[in-house]
């Protein structure tokens, strides 16, 4: 009986250290608007930046609690109530409606933005200009556009229209839109845009745009595209019709070729900022930072079907 109870108490205490030790260990949730491989790319980035600064669930340093909505809106504001009712320490935003989500659902927790634009463009700032106070993380300005603009004049110097859709109800969406339109102005295009609510639509929306007869399809930095790309990609290579894009992660899902940012290198330098402001003691907010890695990408596959070559100075991707 005696060994027994030692034994029984040994348990115990084992069960009691592991409790504490759970209780030490900060927890993050992590948001995502929807399930898709350029998304994933950021993801991926930013566990990794963790895991690299000593925070990760393998090791037993760090919780983590995903939550993705499926690309509807109603399921988000339930994603992230989860999360906040799981007492994480940081939520994780991963593109532009799960950082607004995320903002407008707590002033409390930390809200790491990836995969968004500036604050002010996604409508997060008040009236003085302010950022909100518990919001950090990397943004994107846009402004890059023009350049992944410019290489369809560079790949097909007669183009003159250039098709496009967009979701009318997202902010960087809109956004984009606009600076697509300026720097095809700049170049003599015209831009052909059709608005697009939610990936169950983008088939028929983009054969609709198909037969509008635009030269080029460019694919904006959007949620729907990012969840339905591979549905766009299908339509249009089925036309022979084109397709860019300013978002990497997208060259290598079929577009010819960007400009722009990284996706998983825009995850890692998240994730870092993440990993400071955990491991500060206290806590030290952070300031909302513009994204480090933007580059050239070229999809020979793609580019193929068009007898298009790569130029020197780019990352080619082989799928």
């Amino acid at each position: 009986m005696k060994n027994l109870h030692l034994i029984i108490v040994a348990i115990w205490c084992l069960v009691s250290s592991c409790d504490n030790t759970s209780k030490n260990i900060p927890s993050i949730g992590f948001l995502d608007i929807a399930e898709d491989a350029t998304l994933a790319k950021a993801r991926t980035g930013f566990l990794d930046a963790l895991a690299k600064n000593g925070l990760s669930e393998k090791d037993k340093t760090l919780k983590v609690y995903f939550s993705n909505a499926q690309g509807e809106i109603a399921v988000l504001n339930q994603a992230c109530d989860y999360l906040i009712s799981k007492n994480v320490k940081l939520i994780a935003a991963n593109s532009t409606l799960s950082t607004i989500a995320a903002v407008q659902h707590t002033k409390n927790i930390a809200v790491c933005m990836m995969v968004a634009p500036r604050p002010d463009l996604a409508g997060l700032t008040d009236a003085q200009g302010n950022y909100p106070k518990n919001l950090f993380g990397v943004f994107e300005t846009l402004a890059y556009i023009d350049s992944s603009v410019a290489l369809i004049k560079r790949f097909f110097p007669d183009a003159m229209t250039v098709g496009t859709i967009y979701n009318s109800s997202e902010p960087q969406s809109r956004d984009a839109l606009e600076e697509l339109q300026k720097a095809a102005t700049a170049a003599g295009m015209k831009i052909i845009a059709m608005p697009v609510t939610n990936s169950s639509e983008t088939q028929l929306v983009t054969q609709s745009l198909i037969a509008k007869k635009p030269d080029v399809f460019f694919a904006l930095p959007d949620n729907v595209i990012f969840a339905s790309f591979e549905t766009v990609v299908k339509a249009c290579n089925e036309a022979q019709l084109p397709v860019f894009t300013s978002e990497a992660g997208l060259v290598g899902r079929g577009a010819i070729a960007s400009y722009g940012a990284d996706f998983y290198q825009w995850g890692f330098q998240a994730g870092v900022e993440a990993a400071n402001y955990l491991k500060s003691n206290p806590a030290t907010m952070l300031k909302p930072e513009i994204v480090k890695v933007r580059q050239y990408v070229f999809n020979n596959k793609a580019a193929a079907r068009f007898n298009l070559v790569a130029p020197n100075g780019f990352m080619v991707i082989v799928p």
